[in-house]
This record gives structure tokens, sequence and C-alpha cells, in this order.
């Protein structure tokens, strides 16, 4: 059954697999390198979503690089996306699912959404432009 309940995004995520990652990538103007890397089989990220206070963090585990991102939801912030560009994010919570918009100074935009699929899997799907992907985490904890 898909959840409406936000906390449920809550915990430690491992990564089971994606559709057209690569492509969002490129159209978010990633350089081939990095592409190539975020597609093989050893980068399987590590997600861990968590909430203190009404401040939310989400960290994000791989063979590339760890990241955090601490926000508190529908204020908007400024951050440095993994592959090293400036951006401002605003991340809400609606309906059970959690809406990021990521905005990069290129003019690029991304929208996120995450939520939990009637598998209790994290699933998690990125628009740009005309690109959508999608990854999907199984629940470590």
């Amino acid at each position: 059954m898909v959840s409406n309940n936000i906390e449920g995004l809550k915990g430690t995520w491992e990564y089971i697999n994606a559709e057209n990652f690569s492509e969002l990538l490129k159209e978010l103007g990633v350089n081939q390198e990095i592409r190539t890397f975020t597609s093989a089989e050893t980068f399987k990220p590590r997600v861990i979503i968590d909430e203190k206070d009404g401040k939310w963090s989400l960290k994000s585990e791989n063979t590339f690089k760890t990241t955090t991102v601490e926000f508190t939801p529908g204020i908007e912030f400024e951050d440095i996306s993994p592959d090293g560009h400036e951006i401002t994010m605003m991340i809400e919570f609606e309906n059970g699912k959690w809406i990021q918009r990521v905005r990069y100074r290129n003019g690029k935009e991304m929208f996120v959404k995450r939520w939990i699929n009637d598998k209790d899997q994290l699933e998690v799907s990125m628009q740009c432009g005309n690109v959508t992907a999608t990854q999907i985490y199984k629940r470590l904890t």
C-alpha cells in the first residue's frame, strides 16, 4: 500500500536500480565522465533520511561522494549540487510525497519527488526538461 505518511520516508535506503538516470544527468549538463561513473554497477548509493525538531536531512553515500542536505520544509535555500554547481532548492511535503525543486545557475530546473511505493520501497522520480528518470531503493532500517 502506498503511504501518505511523510514519516515513512525516514530511514536508511539501499539502491536497487534506476531508469534513464544517465540521460537525466546529460540534460542537467553533467559531464560524460561523471555520467559514465554514476551509471556503473559500483555506484550504488545509500540514502539516509532523518528529521529532528522539524529539520530534515538527506544524506547520500556512494563511491563518488557523500553529501548531506539539511533543510526546513517550505523554506528555499542555497546549496551545492553533488557535481559542484551552485543551486537554489526548496523541499515541501504534500500528500505523503517529498516534492523538491532544484534551480541551477545555468537556468536548468529539476523536479524531484520521493515517496513510499506499494512495495514499501523508496521511489524517486526526477524530471529536467523532457527527461524523466526513476530510482528505486529498499529499506535497510
